[in-house]
């Protein structure tokens, strides 16, 4: 494991950036596992400027995400799809017909699990995985439970993640209570994993990565990956 800290969210992205341009340009046919949330916004920012500036080439690149909410459609303006579009693949000459996300509207959301599962592993998984983590050591909607569950799955969200994501809805009721997320499995074949984290999460990521393996702790299961950079803000 790699921890890289830096002065400020602004370097963090730009070094987060970095890295995931690299990969680009060293496999332009890569497959990205992607993230939501504040803490990416500013990365995706610099990549679609990087595409724009004709320095990134986005065409071949195959995308997963790690979750979805359930019960919001894809137009919604609170989905992850919509959050994707609008903070990199509307800005981005990607295909959007290889910009994958579980479905949160899918009838059967077992049956939803189990293709997304497959269709994530019939591509061998993300070349690069990118996290965030939430205040509990969440990765994904791996909330803190008595074992890591593996597979691509519904669950239902923590009181702490439902208030740390109601800042993005009008009022708290909003804010789903299900979401459909990736499994520590899927997370884990991915062959690079880079974590970013403001400094608010200071305290969870040193938990996470110098304290023991606990899926009270879901991000400390990435100790046992071999390929994991930190990225991590002092303010």
């Amino acid at each position: 494991m790699r921890m890289i800290e830096t002065k400020n969210y602004q370097e963090m992205s730009r070094k987060a950036a970095g890295l995931i341009g690299g990969q680009v340009l060293l496999k332009p046919d890569c497959v990205l596992g992607l993230a939501t949330g504040s803490s990416p916004i500013g990365t995706y920012d610099l990549l679609a400027k990087g595409c724009e500036e004709g320095l990134l080439d986005f065409s071949q690149v195959r995308t997963v995400n790690l979750d979805e909410y359930c019960g919001l459609k894809a137009a919604d303006p609170q989905s992850y799809r919509y959050f994707m579009d609008t903070h990199l693949f509307d800005r981005v000459n990607i295909n959007k017909e290889n910009t994958f996300l579980p479905s949160g509207t899918a009838p059967d959301m077992e049956a939803e699990a189990q293709r997304y599962e497959a269709l994530v592993r019939s591509m061998g998984g993300a070349d690069l995985q990118l996290l965030g983590i939430g205040h509990n050591g969440h990765i994904g909607f791996n909330e803190p439970a008595d074992h890591f569950p593996a597979a691509v799955h519904q669950v239902q969200l923590t009181e702490s993640t439902i208030r740390a994501n109601s800042r993005l809805f009008d009022k708290i009721e909003d804010v789903p209570t299900t979401a459909i997320t990736m499994g520590i499995g899927l997370i884990m074949l991915a062959r690079k994993i880079l974590l970013i984290a403001g400094a608010d999460k200071r305290a969870i990521v040193e938990e996470a990565f110098y304290g023991k393996i606990t899926p009270q702790v879901p991000a400390s299961i990435l100790q046992l990956h071999p390929d994991v950079t930190v990225i991590l803000a002092k303010e």
